[in-house]
């Protein structure tokens, strides 16, 4: 599935359109995360991760999991892309409506190749650390990708799961932090600031790279260094900004979970021609 540069960078400028389209038809949703997160999901998805989505269920794939979950829309669209078959780009826009597969948080009772249901922030790397220990208990060439929310990581059960995967060596496992900066309902460093957080992440025994989380050469690098990195798990730290491609939503709490009306719909979908 790997593409060219200018391939990776035209279809996350597509699935900005989708998260705006989206969002907009649903008159809800958190388009900032998730266009803070593209970057990332399309470098995973089309250039490096190891999937199938003709077989999801491929037991040697690797494994993706978005702890954030409230920024589906970006998962959804990519996965749209991909061609999943339980995602058809042309039910986007059923986005949080009855009986979509497209619910307001990613749920495997409505899309089997999901990893797992996710949205009650702090639980994906717990997650993402039980399925990395099972691929090396079964000795497979699995990988585990767990993103994860700058405000999300201010919980607790995040970093008893960063000790654990550090204690126990799970070298199969990566975390990326979307560090957009803004949170719930304001800035991060208003809220529960996370600073020095690399430092953290270090002292708690992780393989730690910062990035450009907007840069795809950037993303690609730093999963390459991941997977050279043995007997520790790798953090990425992906300095990224809310609401990326649309100059009115960047670093703007408001679209935290606000979705666009039809005015800013028309305008973000110019911006992202």
């Amino acid at each position: 599935m790997a593409k060219s540069l200018p391939e990776l960078q035209d279809l996350a400028r597509r699935v900005r359109r989708d998260i705006i389209e989206m969002t907009g038809a649903a008159k809800s949703g958190h388009p900032g995360g998730s266009l803070s997160a593209t970057d990332i999901l399309v470098e995973l998805f089309f250039d490096y991760m190891r999937i199938d989505p003709k077989n999801p269920a491929w037991p040697d794939r690797d494994r993706f999991i978005l702890s954030k979950g409230h920024a589906a829309p970006v998962l959804y669209a990519v996965m749209a892309h991909a061609g999943f078959a339980e995602t058809p780009h042309d039910q986007l826009n059923t986005l949080r409506k009855m009986g979509s597969p497209y619910q307001g948080h990613p749920d495997v009772r409505f899309i089997h190749a999901l990893e797992a249901s996710t949205g009650s922030l702090g639980e994906g790397l717990s997650l993402g650390v039980g399925m990395a220990l099972g691929a090396r208990l079964d000795r497979r060439p699995s990988r585990i990708y767990v993103v994860l929310g700058d405000g999300e990581i201010q919980e607790g059960q995040i970093w008893e799961a960063a000790m654990s995967a550090a204690f126990h060596k799970i070298d199969n496992l990566v975390a990326i932090v979307d560090y957009n900066r803004i949170q719930l309902d304001g800035f991060v460093k208003d809220i529960m600031e996370l600073e020095p957080l690399a430092e953290k992440w270090r002292a708690f025994g992780w393989n730690t790279l910062e990035i450009n989380g907007h840069d795809l050469t950037e993303i690609r690098k730093a999963l390459e260094d991941a997977e050279a990195a043995k007997t520790r798990p790798t953090c990425i730290i992906a300095h990224t900004i809310k609401g990326k491609g649309v100059s009115f939503m960047e670093n703007n709490p408001k679209f935290h979970g606000t979705a666009p009306n039809a005015d800013e719909v028309k305008l973000a979908l110019q911006e992202l021609q």
